[in-house]
C-alpha cells in the first residue's frame, strides 16, 4: 500500500475474485470503498456500527461488517461481496442461497437481504463442509443474530437457510468421493 504527499492511499485488493486498486482516504471504510471505489452496491450503509449486518462481506473467508473495517485493513486481502456469489452467467448461475431466498419469497425491501445473503451463505456452506446434518432453529436465529430485517418476522427467512442449506448440503455430498448423492 502506497500513500501519496496528500494522504491518499492507493489500496490492492482482490474483489470477488479480481485484483483491483483504487485511491482512498485514510480512515475510509471498506464498506465505502466497496460502494463508492469498486461501484458494488451490494453491501448497504445503514448502520455504520456493526449492528444490523446490512454491510456483510466476506474478508478472507471470515464475514465481516464492512462498515467496521478500515479500507486500508483489506490491503492485499480478498473480499467477497453478495455480488460475488453468483457465478458468471446471470440468474441460471446464481448461489443456491440465492435461489432459496428468491423461491421462499424471503426478500421484502431488499435492504437487508445482502447481509443476510452472505451470512447465511457462511452458515450453510460451513455447515455443509463440517458434514453436520439439519439446521436446528436456534442454531439458524444464532447465525442471523448479528442481521437485522424490519420487514420480516424472519419465517421465510429461515425457511431460505432451510432450502439452501438442503441444496448444498446434496451438491457437497455428490462431490465427496465414494458416497452415493442423496
Amino acid at each position: 500500500m502506497r500513500q501519496s504527499t496528500d494522504g491518499v492511499i492507493v489500496l490492492r485488493v482482490s474483489v470477488n475474485g479480481e485484483s483491483r486498486s483504487a485511491e482512498v482516504s485514510p480512515g475510509v471504510s471498506l464498506l465505502t470503498a466497496l460502494r463508492e471505489q469498486f461501484g458494488l452496491p451490494g453491501a448497504k450503509n445503514a448502520c455504520e456500527q456493526g449492528e444490523c449486518g446490512s454491510c456483510t462481506v466476506y474478508l478472507d473467508g471470515d464475514p465481516v461488517c464492512s462498515c467496521l473495517v478500515a479500507a486500508a485493513q483489506a490491503e492485499g486481502r480478498q473480499v467477497r461481496t453478495v455480488e460475488g456469489l453468483a457465478g458468471a452467467g446471470g440468474p441460471a448461475a446464481q448461489d443456491a442461497v440465492q435461489r432459496a431466498f428468491l423461491a421462499c419469497g424471503a426478500v421484502q425491501c431488499g435492504f437487508c437481504t445482502p447481509g443476510l445473503v452472505v451470512a447465511v451463505h457462511d452458515l450453510v456452506h460451513r455447515t455443509a463442509e463440517n458434514h453436520s446434518e439439519d439446521l436446528d432453529d436456534a442454531t439458524i436465529r444464532e447465525a442471523l443474530a448479528g442481521n437485522l430485517c424490519r420487514c420480516t418476522g424472519y419465517e421465510k427467512i429461515i425457511e431460505a437457510v432451510r432450502q439452501a442449506a438442503a441444496e448444498v448440503r446434496s451438491e457437497h455430498r455428490s462431490q465427496r468421493p465414494g458416497q452415493v448423492a442423496a
